[in-house]
């Protein structure tokens, strides 16, 4: 007779969506079929199917996102690379998963435009980590800081493409659409500027993930872009109902309009370097609301409220069983006190490495973090034994307290089980510290391939 323990191994297979998982994509998209995803054998096209060139891959979160929207999306070309390290577990572990074929594991910035082959659609979630929500908005760099350039290579691909995508999707923090704090929403001003001049029409989406049933209370900003030439682009006729009935986003995941809140146009004037220098220079509001549509540099914002009513997973549903949780997460009894101390709230006089005493408070967070409701948001630190404010600590049936195993960190993001095996549990923290909730970027996939369907 097997051993409960025995049961729950072989549901833990490695490319398969854990139950919990699985049972939300049912319920909220009936015809969801496909659990095993990712055969490394050579990629081939139809005509029907949607090419797919990943920048800034990381692990694959897009790739897994699309593949589970359909299997018409066709990654043909990707590309990981992680500045100032040796090891490139990223890229690691995309190539184990997916294969070698079409993956670059060079700087970007070095690949000619030439050596990318022709897309339908354009992704990536490129890093803007000098004012991601693990830094303060006034020491932000924006898009003029070290990683933000990036951005600046995205715009070069796109620009000297024989043929520009007909869609692109790319994935930032929140934080964006206010940065940096001397100019606020430059940054977003400059990415749908240049966007425009490249010939596309941008709809773009405040998610938090949680608050459309998925596991995990992660923000981001996803824009979604038409090529003008492209029968969608041609079909944006109401701006307003676009942004909060029948545009992508908003079919993907539906919103009504802030009580108080009406739709504001503005337009984006001047060449780049001119937005740079003077957009919203001096004013204290930022002027983009969390949904909203530029099309030929005129922009339609509004601020809305999520509208969803469905099946909603927490973080107790995605957790193993406590028997199968290694010990080495397991928090020692000596060690609850600092987790405690680092998890309350303060009022205390410290003293600065200058010598200058300074009062320094902080609200508590929840210890241990509540089972009932979805996880907090994954940070890069997620791993390692050392006791933190940030990290997630979960008490178990038996009473011990203990960290999230890297399996646990997956599910948060809606990844398969065991998908970024074969790094340490420090660097598969990490790794899921960076990645998106897949579930985001599958439901986007479903509503933008059935709306190139209906435009044919």
């Amino acid at each position: 007779m097997k051993s409960t323990r025995d049961t729950h191994q072989q549901k833990v297979r490695k490319g398969v969506l854990c139950d919990s998982i699985m049972e939300y994509c049912k319920a909220t998209r009936p015809c969801f079929k496909q659990m095993e995803l990712f055969g490394i054998e050579k990629v081939e096209t139809l005509p029907a199917d949607i090419r797919v060139v990943e920048l800034f891959a990381g692990v694959g979160g897009f790739r897994i996102g699309l593949e589970r929207a359909s299997s018409r999306y066709k990654t043909v070309w990707n590309n990981q690379w992680e500045p100032s390290t040796k090891r490139q577990d990223a890229s690691m572990v995309y190539c184990h998963r997916f294969g070698l074929e079409g993956h670059s594991n060079e700087d970007i910035a070095t690949v000619p435009t030439e050596e990318i082959p022709s897309c339908d659609l354009l992704v990536g979630g490129f890093p803007c980590q000098d004012y991601s929500v693990a830094t303060t908005l006034k020491r932000s760099g924006g898009i003029e800081g070290k990683k933000g350039v990036l951005w600046w290579q995205i715009y070069r691909i796109v620009r000297e493409m024989p043929e520009k995508p007909s869609y692109l999707l790319f994935e930032n923090v929140d934080r964006l659409l206010k940065s940096p704090a001397s100019q606020r929403g430059r940054d977003f001003a400059i990415i749908l500027a240049s966007l425009s001049d490249l010939g596309y029409v941008v709809e773009w989406r405040v998610i938090n993930a949680a608050e459309y049933g998925m596991p995990q209370r992660r923000r981001r900003t996803y824009m979604v872009a038409y090529r003008d030439d492209t029968a969608l682009a041609r079909s944006v006729n109401n701006e307003e109902e676009w942004v909060l009935a029948s545009g992508t986003m908003a079919l993907a995941f539906p919103v009504r309009a802030k009580d108080r809140c009406s739709l504001k146009c503005f337009r984006i004037e001047g060449a780049l370097d001119r937005v740079s220098a003077e957009f919203n220079k001096g004013a204290e509001k930022y002027v983009f609301a969390n949904a909203g549509l530029m099309k030929n540099r005129d922009v339609f914002t509004i601020e809305t409220v999520p509208n969803y009513e469905g099946e909603r997973l927490t973080l107790g549903q995605l957790l193993l069983p406590e028997e199968d949780v290694p010990e080495e997460f397991f928090i020692k009894e000596e060690d609850l006190p600092k987790w405690k101390y680092l998890k309350g709230s303060k009022s205390e006089v410290r003293k600065s490495p200058e010598g200058f005493e300074y009062k320094y408070s902080e609200g508590g967070m929840a210890f241990p973090d509540s089972l009932d409701k979805p996880s907090r948001t994954i940070i890069t630190g997620e791993g390692g034994s050392g006791p933190s404010r940030f990290k997630h600590v979960v008490l178990t049936p038996s009473g011990r307290y203990r960290r999230l195993a890297p399996i646990e960190l997956e599910r948060l993001n809606m990844f398969p089980d065991r998908h970024t095996e074969g790094v340490s549990d420090m660097r598969r923290a990490f790794l899921m510290g960076n990645a998106l909730v897949t579930g985001i970027v599958e439901k986007i996939g479903i509503v933008l391939l059935h709306k190139h369907d209906v435009s044919q």
